[in-house]
This record gives structure tokens, C-alpha cells and sequence, in this order.
């Protein structure tokens, strides 16, 4: 089987690393991949992997630009010639829409996030077959768009269970991050994942300050690349920082490639996101890593975190229940692996992908 995955870029985040390790594994099986985005940090891998890379801008949204680029991707489709495209976002979902007449493939789109309602977003749900990450987002697509409950399948997103695995550590990566960063005899507590406004890093730092003073020894990791247009957020959270004289707890690591690492040397991983998560992908691998999870009570988490097992659940914006949480959290010992591996694993999500390919070939 031919498959062309197409999404706006491949640099850092879930999609786009869903992605690679998709086309890996479609790979092994034996099929021809393709991903076409507009390039980005990740794109190389793809090669590597043994996949095909495509650079062609499918992540502008200039309307002026959509006749030239839906030329552009239907001569490129043509060629090609796939048996199915998955699609991974809107402006891609809607270039290929407009591009497809007369092209035989079949279309299969991911719905990865609670995108706003309406026209533009509703490109999503016209694929052939429509892949939920978790049972919030196919509620939120049913309640918006009324799409049919048999065009759907949830599935969530799959965790690398060789990447993340507590037995695999680099040793090595632990011992200079954490001699780097003081971290050794450290309470650690981690935020992991891009810098944004949605993260809601402030009500995390905030609460870290309320720890510190039970908990002298607590030590925050931000762990997360900053976009340009995220800067002025980024120096905002550094200045909150400095208000609350934290500058000796709280980290600011930047990006960083050995998540697993990061996540098993964390006591306690935090996602305080204020808008729901379609998945949590960084809950899911923490607690791979046997190390628990806070997350807000909303979105793609509810179906991961056991309460009171792995982790706990807290309302978007209270930084006492988080700080308490944080605190509370040092009892939690579970075979968090076990429980991933069963239910998360990217195994899972590659068979159950190609079950829904399979059906549209």
C-alpha cells in the first residue's frame, strides 16, 4: 500500500512526531510512505527512515496562493498515484479537497485538536474516514459537525514504548542534566512541551512558589522551544520568576531531544494546560516512564490519568490544588510501562490505523 501523510510542517510537537514515527513504522510493514509538509527540523528523519520526503507548501494559509498550490498538489498527487492520504490539518485537508477531483486515492484525516467550530474546521470531518486521538475530540466533532459515529475511530495516539521505556535511560544524558542543572537531591517537578499561553505556565510556577515553602528543595524544569511570536510570553514568565525569587528553583531547559530522560529523573510531571488537550501525549509518556501526572480536568487526558493510581486531576488555573497535588503525588508508585504499553502503545495505534486503511484500499 501507497501512503501519503500531508501536514503543514515537520518541526517540534506531537503531530508532526506522530507523524514520523508512523511513516517508520508503515515502513517496516512493508508499504511505501510519503509525508509532504512544508519541511522543518524533523523532515530528515523521514528519510532515514526509510520513507519518502515531499517539500511543498501545504501550511500557508494566503488565500491569493490556494489556486497555484491546488495545482501544484494535484499534479504532485497524480504522480504519485497513493492508495490512501491522511491528512493532519486544515489548510492540508483543504488543498487536498480541492486538489482530489479525478484522483482515485482515498482520504483519511486526524482530527488532533478542539479547532474552532465552523466552515474552515469542518474540512476535517469530510475525509472518507475520520480518526478521532481520544473520545473528547469525537464528542466535540459529533456535537458540532453531526458526523456519523461509523465514519469515526478513536485512536489514540501511540506512545513509543521502546523510546520511552524506564529500563532504556541514558544514564549519561541523567547524570550531566542533572549535574547541569542542579537537579541531584532535588524534589523535580517538570512542565514539558512548547511554551505557549495555552500551556498556562504561570499558574505551574505560581504554584511552585506555595511548594517551595513546605518543600525548600523543589526544583521546576520548563522544558520547551519558544517560537519568535512567543518571546514576549516566554520573558513574561521569566519576570514572574524573579517576582516570586524563584530564580534558584525554577528551570528554563529549553528544547530538549531526551524527553524520556527528562520525564524519568521528573518526580512529578505537570500539564497545566487551560484549553483541553485532544490527547496528552507528555501525560501518557511520563507515566510510561513510571513518573505521575497533574493535568487539568478536561480534554484527551480524562481517558489517561487513573486518579489517585498515576496522577491527579486539578481545575485550569488553581495553583493551591496543583501545589497540593504536587506534594501529594510523592505517594504514587504504579507500573505505569505496563499500563501504556497495554493501552497506548504505538503498536496499538499502527494496527488500528491500518485497520482503517485497510478498510478504504
Amino acid at each position: 500500500m501507497k501512503i501519503v501523510q500531508i501536514l503543514p510542517e515537520l518541526n517540534e510537537g506531537g503531530v508532526e512526531r506522530g507523524t514520523v514515527e508512523l511513516s517508520r513504522e508503515l515502513v517496516k510493514l512493508g508499504h511505501k510512505s510519503i509525508v509532504i509538509s512544508n519541511g522543518g527540523k524533523l523532515a530528515p528523519q523521514i528519510e532515514a527512515d526509510g520513507g519518502a520526503n515531499i517539500k511543498f507548501d501545504v501550511c500557508s494559509k494566503n488565500i491569493l496562493t490556494v489556486p497555484y498550490r491546488v495545482y501544484g498538489l494535484r499534479k504532485l498527487l497524480k504522480e504519485l498515484d497513493p492508495d490512501i492520504v491522511h491528512v493532519r490539518s486544515r489548510v492540508p485537508a483543504w488543498l487536498v479537497y480541492l486538489a482530489k477531483k479525478g484522483l482515485n486515492f482515498k482520504v483519511v484525516s486526524t482530527v488532533h485538536g478542539f479547532n474552532s467550530a465552523g466552515l474552515y474546521s469542518s474540512i476535517m470531518t469530510k475525509a472518507d474516514a475520520v480518526i478521532c486521538v481520544s473520545n473528547s475530540i469525537k464528542l466535540y466533532i459529533q456535537k458540532q459537525y453531526h458526523t456519523s459515529g461509523s465514519k469515526i475511530t478513536v485512536i489514540p495516539r501511540g506512545i513509543d514504548t521502546v523510546q520511552f521505556n524506564p529500563n532504556k535511560i541514558d544514564h549519561s544524558f541523567v547524570g550531566q542534566f542533572s549535574k547541569q542543572y542542579d537537579l541531584n537531591g532535588k524534589f523535580v517537578v517538570s512542565a514539558v512541551g512548547r511554551i505557549t499561553q495555552l500551556k498556562d505556565l504561570e499558574t505551574f510556577i505560581r504554584a511552585v512558589a506555595i511548594v517551595k515553602v513546605s518543600m525548600p528543595n523543589v526544583k521546576a524544569l520548563i522544558v520547551g522551544g519558544v517560537r519568535e511570536n512567543k518571546r514576549g510570553y516566554f520573558h513574561s514568565l521569566q519576570h514572574l520568576t524573579e517576582e516570586l525569587e524563584l530564580q534558584d528553583q525554577v528551570v528554563f531547559a529549553g528544547s530538549q531531544s531526551n524527553v524520556a530522560e527528562i520525564y524519568a529523573l521528573s518526580d512529578v510531571v505537570v500539564n497545566s494546560s487551560k484549553k483541553p488537550e485532544s490527547f496528552g501525549r507528555s501525560v501518557a509518556e511520563a507515566i510510561a516512564m513510571n513518573t505521575p501526572v497533574i493535568a487539568t480536568n478536561h480534554g484527551g487526558v480524562l481517558d489517561i490519568i487513573r486518579v489517585g493510581i498515576d496522577g491527579f486531576l486539578i481545575e485550569a488555573g488553581d495553583a493551591d490544588a496543583l501545589s497540593r497535588q504536587i506534594i501529594g503525588s510523592m505517594a504514587l508508585k504504579f507500573d505505569g510501562f505496563g499500563y501504556i504499553k497495554e493501552n497506548f502503545s504505538l503498536e496499538q495505534m499502527v494496527t488500528r490505523t491500518m485497520a482503517v486503511y485497510g478498510r478504504l484500499a
